[in-house]
């Protein structure tokens, strides 16, 4: 754990002189090429229904559809990240919006379900390009307390994209027709990806690569990187068509060559500098931030997925009307991210923890609310409850994303949100494939009960937050054994 001012450190009530003056339209830019990559994560499932009709997709196709572009994107992040890092963020950013655009486009023109899957592959690469240079600009045009409100508005992006996605396909489809509107999905990608290239070299400042422009990309460390999160993240994101024994045999396979992984990477940080510094895990902030965000992730992005099923299969909503459903959770998220941004620097990790709080209150409350209520009122039922939830999630997401990388050197930053964001994925995928697998049991085994079901799946979405809840605690716990006396150049560190 690393003592004493970091040296990118600035008093937040002090202005930082070398600050660029465009660095807050620079990061509007980023965020809505953010906002753009995450919303693809989400938007697509309303969308399957329209997929199957217009395509005549088989159910292994549309599942690719979805799982593919979650394992492409989760595969590329760390190398992206490190890419970014050597050869300057602006211009990797650039490249990933230019891929992500063309992307889209061939997925809404695609006649077939397979030229479809390929298209989202694709798509899937270009947002883990994307991603980890959004983060690694925060690090690099932001100190002090607005790095702390630049991550706040970044959290709500997350939150919100993910929140709102269902929301935005229903619309989409409902504007352009049973048939062919989730080609709208797609579509609406192109402009927005075009104004974002225009807009990144405009407002985006090009700076040197911060390493020594002679350093290795470390291509075996990328290969076994790879190698480990694909047999990992495989089995989890093709969901039910892995027997629950079929899933064990990669995912053990996939963590031994992660276990390579670092002993590969500790061979080769002794004499060059790897793709992942594992000496970032020795940051405490770090360390803890990342798992944090990986536990949070498996209950957060699952809540969608089950809803969302809930509302349309059991209920038989719309995919407007499932959409919005969420749009209570997406509103708290935002206004609370914004806030956690804000005062971050101020409350440190307890933040986080009263964030967690809030969650399981608030997801407890959905629960009672679905056993109380039943019929078309649910979505009206739960309404207060998502609030609650996505108040408690905003303060989660943007406050942790910022003391996670708040001692990190700002040149690893891509690096390091890279693994930040693989954690994330894996996180999503280990949670969808556990809470997805508890809903389709208790369908089954209660003959077609969806509220049952999303009952005991919303339990273990809790189990998850209140794992997440124990680690944030231990966090709190750990710095305020080892915090240092006060000393000057200590003063502007976020607590802990």
């Amino acid at each position: 754990m690393s003592t004493g001012a970091r040296p990118d450190e600035v008093p937040p009530t002090r202005r930082w002189e070398n600050a660029d003056p465009r660095r807050w339209k620079a990061l509007t830019v980023c965020l809505v090429a953010g906002f753009m990559t995450l919303l693809d994560v989400s938007i697509v499932n309303v969308a399957l229904p329209a997929i199957r009709t217009g395509l005549h997709s088989p159910q292994s196709d549309l599942q690719w559809v979805v799982s593919g572009y979650a394992l492409t994107f989760g595969l590329v992040l760390v190398p992206a990240g490190r890419f970014g890092d050597m050869r300057g963020r602006r211009d990797v950013f650039a490249f990933g919006v230019a891929l992500f655009t063309l992307a889209s486009a061939a997925a809404g023109v695609a006649q077939s379900s397979t030229w479809l899957v390929v298209a989202r592959l694709v798509q899937g690469v270009a947002g883990g390009v994307i991603n980890p240079q959004v983060s690694g600009l925060i690090q690099q045009l932001f100190r002090g307390a607005e790095r702390g409100r630049a991550f706040g508005l970044l959290g709500a992006t997350i939150g919100v994209s993910t929140a709102i996605g269902p929301l935005l396909g229903g619309l989409l489809i409902g504007l352009g027709g049973a048939r062919e509107g989730w080609r709208l999905v797609f579509y609406v990608n192109v402009p927005i990806g075009v104004l974002a290239i225009f807009l990144a070299y405009r407002y985006i400042p090009h700076r040197p690569p911060e390493r020594r422009p002679r350093e290795s990309v470390d291509p075996v460390g990328v290969l076994l990187l790879a190698t480990g999160v694909v047999l990992v993240l495989l089995p989890l994101v093709e969901g039910e068509r892995w027997h629950s024994l079929g899933r064990w045999p990669p995912l053990l396979a996939g963590v031994a060559v992660l276990a390579v992984f670092v002993g590969w990477e500790r061979h080769y940080g002794r004499r060059r500098q790897p793709v992942v510094n594992l000496s970032l895990f020795a940051i405490r902030s770090y360390s803890f931030g990342t798992l944090i965000a990986a536990l949070y992730f498996a209950g957060f992005t699952a809540i969608f997925f089950i809803l969302t099923l809930y509302l349309q299969e059991g209920l038989r909503y719309s995919a407007l009307g499932a959409g919005l459903a969420s749009t209570s959770f997406a509103a708290g998220s935002a206004a609370a991210s914004v806030l956690g941004g804000r005062v971050v620097t101020r409350f440190g990790r307890p933040l986080v923890v009263a964030g967690l709080v809030l969650v399981t209150a608030g997801l407890a409350a959905t629960e009672l609310a679905v056993r109380l209520v039943s019929g078309q009122d649910v979505a009206w039922a739960i309404a207060v409850p998502l609030l609650v939830a996505g108040l408690g999630s905003g303060l989660v997401i943007s406050p942790n994303q910022t003391l996670t990388l708040s001692e990190v050197p700002v040149a690893e930053a891509g690096t390091a949100g890279g693994v930040l964001q693989t954690g994330q994925r894996i996180g999503t995928a280990v949670g969808i494939a556990a809470i997805g697998s508890v809903f389709f049991a208790q369908v089954v085994s209660s003959r077609g009960d969806h509220a049952l079901a999303f009952r005991w799946a919303l339990l273990v979405t809790i189990g998850f937050v209140l794992v997440t809840l124990v680690v944030a605690l231990a966090d709190v716990i750990a710095a305020r054994r080892t915090r240092p006396a006060r000393t000057p150049a200590s003063v502007s560190r976020p607590p802990r």
